[in-house]
């Protein structure tokens, strides 16, 4: 039987087959640099109105994502269960796992709108200035009220992905950006619509997304191999069963995300510097980030196909090379961001503003901490993305999130905020700023990345039956 990416010799010896693990990956990357084209696009939209903007837009774009991937529930596990669906040659499973999230999608459209709304109850605990908090709270309805178009557009991506045919996923990222683009500058400038307009350009850029991707799985290739036009009827078991599998899927990153919003909040409460500094690291250290998650996602359909076609010593094979790939990309890459970085942050901020020059300072520093975590960021994206693919989701959210409530989010606070500063008096504070909490995200990381390394290479997954 042939495996994915598995070579014979012709003495009889297995190996990896570099070029079919690339030739996944490389779309994939593709993909994750496009996503990161949209948003620098957006970064650089909202820099133009004002660095208060930037900050204020730093401060909740993590917690726009943890809403997503709660929330997005069936969607999480779609890739998954296709690509283990593929292996096992169930075509018409696949599709029925697509239309599965989407049906999801459609009954947790009204959340999405009830946690967008409640954006003031939401924001208010965090202490941010009036100016700030005003401009979030802007952002934040129309971007999470509109979030379940964003959330289909995931679940398609991730059936396209898991059968191994990321240039659709692609086609309907390129789509989705240069629609973003146009829609930015229409809706900020043209229209009046300040911020806000920022986040209607994006969801009407997932809505375009959410039809593309529509209209190619109904396309006659997919109704042909996969009955896509046949298995669209809701089967609410089916259903549930996808929740529960992909909500600890969506937990996992969530419980990450949320400690990376929590402390992008501290940053933004410590001031208008750290905060817009802080943004800006974290958009220009996506470059490494994006990719290495292109290169972790060929992990999921890799490792799930090989677990569907019943070779799980391949999937133990095949996944170890993903996540070395993607640690050494990371760590690569994290350098050369550090290095470019005094004349790319300029680029990104509005020279009259007199804030502007203190961020880009500030920024400098950062991107040399955020380049010494990229390689354990690379083992924490393969692993954890490999043991998706195995359906292994349960220990290791159980695993994040302690790790990122209760080492990252206090680290970072004491780091931080000098006495007095804080949220809370009963943790040490020592004063050292946005470096500060930078250092805690280097800690943090690399436990994190080697804690779930860990899980991986303890096999334990290969018990799992989903």
């Amino acid at each position: 039987m042939n495996l994915p990416a598995q070579r014979v010799d012709a003495d009889g010896r297995v190996h990896v087959d570099q070029r079919a693990v690339l030739a996944l990956a490389l779309p994939l990357m593709a993909n994750s640099a496009v996503q990161i084209v949209l948003s620098l696009t957006d970064m650089w939209f909202i820099g133009r109105i004002s660095t208060r903007a930037l900050a204020a837009v730093g401060a909740v774009q993590w917690l726009v994502i943890v809403v997503v991937l709660v929330l997005g529930g069936a969607g999480n596990a779609v890739q998954t269960l296709v690509a283990h669906s593929f292996g096992a040659r169930r075509y018409a499973r696949a599709s029925q796992a697509l239309w599965t999230a989407l049906w999801a999608m459609a009954c947790a459209a009204p959340l999405f709108v009830l946690v967008g709304a409640a954006r003031h109850l939401i924001l208010a605990p965090f202490g941010f200035d009036a100016r700030i908090e005003g401009l979030a709270a802007a952002f934040w309805y129309p971007r999470v009220g509109g979030a379940s178009a964003g959330a289909a557009v995931w679940a398609l991506m991730g059936f396209f992905n898991g059968i191994g045919r990321p240039r659709i996923t692609l086609l309907i990222t390129l789509a989705t950006t240069l629609t973003n683009a146009a829609l930015n500058q229409l809706f900020i400038f043209h229209l009046g619509w300040g911020i806000a307009g920022s986040a209607w350009a994006t969801n009407c850029a997932q809505v375009l997304g959410v039809m593309l991707g529509v209209l190619i799985f109904l396309s006659d290739h997919h109704r042909h191999h996969y009955r896509s036009h046949l298995t669209w009827r809701p089967r609410w078991r089916t259903l549930l069963a996808q929740v529960r599998l992909g909500l600890p899927m969506g937990l996992m990153p969530a419980s990450d995300l949320l400690g990376f919003a929590i402390f992008q909040m501290m940053q933004t409460r410590l001031g208008t510097a750290g905060g817009a500094a802080t943004q800006l690291v974290t958009i220009l250290t996506s470059l490494a980030y994006m990719p290495g998650y292109g290169i972790s996602s060929a992990g999921t359909t890799l490792v799930g196909q090989s677990i569907g076609a019943g070779a799980r010593e391949w999937a133990q094979r095949v996944g170890s090379r993903v996540i070395l790939l993607a640690a050494l990309y990371m760590g690569a890459i994290g350098v050369l961001i550090a290095i470019s970085g005094p004349w790319v942050l300029p680029l990104f901020t509005g020279s009259h503003d007199k804030d502007a020059v203190a961020a880009v300072a500030l920024g400098v520093q950062l991107l040399w901490l955020a380049a010494g975590y990229q390689f354990f960021d690379g083992l924490n994206l393969g692993s954890s993305m490999c043991l998706r693919g195995a359906g292994d989701v349960r220990v290791p959210a159980a695993l994040v999130l302690p790790v990122s409530l209760l080492l990252f989010v206090p680290l970072a606070h004491s780091l931080t905020f000098a006495p007095g500063q804080g949220w809370v008096t009963f943790l040490p504070q020592f004063g050292w700023g946005a470096v500060g909490g930078w250092v805690a995200v280097l800690v943090y990381v690399m436990v994190l990345g080697s804690t779930l390394f860990l899980r991986w290479r303890s096999r334990a997954w290969q018990a799992i039956r989903i």
